[in-house]
């Protein structure tokens, strides 16, 4: 496959109608959202989510979210429900996706829902995501920008390290301000957390007034992030270091000082927002292994694990 000759598109109106040409004629745009880099395409267009699966090198069993402007977009690919309404007025826009019984006349590519009867939909805070997704007026299905299972981006040159030449354009909008992707939770049809996200799962668990059960398995994925490896840098990872071994950088959180820090005064949002670009920064060092501080298991610290985890795994 030849290289293409990735677009940088400027976040103004010019940039936003240059990126929805693209996307109507079944190509990719990578734009920012409040969590991580999306890499969106036309999620009713087969040819043009093929397209995402081929850039990322991504499983087609692992499915992918549909973004939306609103709940009334929502409404056209979704079975809406009481509950689905309640959660979306308190946390909608933001980093939560639903995941919902599909409508029979969605017109949802397969590939969007890896052959499920489920749609993953979530309407996204940032204005940018927001001014594209009203100006191309349909679902843009958009996992992370970056090659399937390694840091997700959160400023446009990480997306440009892992998929220049590999899509067509970049909506070159900053640095995203949450930095873990968003919570998913489970709606088809009773409430199940199928991931930790940006969105605290206790926020969830009081509006609902229940404790969220998880969901979803590696071998089985009801929702993105679900696989064993994922967000993984070059380097292997170790988490809960106090100090640095052999060999190894150490990233710190609160009184674990190291090479450097999640947050030196401990605070959770502050290190959500710094995980996977310092992750970007410490593997770029040639480290062997990224050694990194104990982060509590609440709040945006259950989010942060995750990530860590699953970028520790065996690969």
């Amino acid at each position: 496959m030849s290289e293409l000759a990735t677009e940088r598109l400027d976040p103004d109106a010019g940039g936003v109608a240059r990126a929805v040409a693209v996307l109507r004629a079944c190509g990719r745009v990578a734009f920012p959202t409040e969590t991580v880099y999306g890499l969106g395409a036309d999620a009713r267009e087969g040819t043009a989510v093929a397209g995402i699966y081929s850039a990322k090198g991504r499983p087609s069993f692992n499915p992918l979210i549909a973004h939306v402007a609103d709940i009334a977009m929502a409404q056209r690919y979704v079975l809406w429900s009481d509950l689905a309404d309640r959660v979306a007025q308190a946390f909608w826009p933001g980093p939560l996706t639903l995941v919902l019984p599909l409508r029979a006349d969605a017109g949802i590519s397969p590939l969007v829902t890896a052959g499920l009867s489920t749609l993953a939909v979530r309407v996204p805070a940032h204005p940018l995501a927001q001014e594209l997704l009203r100006a191309f007026d349909g679902p843009l299905a958009a996992p992370s920008a970056n090659p399937s299972g390694r840091i997700s981006p959160t400023v446009p040159e990480h997306v440009l390290a892992g998929l220049d030449g590999a899509i067509e354009s970049v909506l070159m909008g900053g640095p995203c301000e949450v930095g873990v992707e968003s919570t998913i939770l489970g709606l088809a049809p009773e409430p199940v957390l199928l991931r930790p996200g940006g969105l605290p799962a206790e926020a969830l668990e009081a509006l609902l007034g229940v404790l969220l059960e998880e969901g979803g398995s590696a071998e089985a994925p009801l929702a993105p992030g679900q696989l064993l490896s994922h967000y993984a840098p070059e380097a292997g990872l170790r988490m809960n270091a106090t100090s640095a071994g052999e060999g190894e950088v150490l990233l710190g959180f609160g009184p674990v000082k190291g090479d450097m820090t999640l947050s030196a005064s401990g605070d959770l949002h502050e290190a959500a927002a710094a995980l996977f670009g310092a992750l970007h920064a410490l593997d770029g060092q040639g480290a062997r292994v990224i050694a990194v501080a104990p982060i509590p298991e609440t709040g945006l610290g259950r989010a942060i694990n995750d990530r860590l985890r699953r970028a520790a795994a065996p690969r």
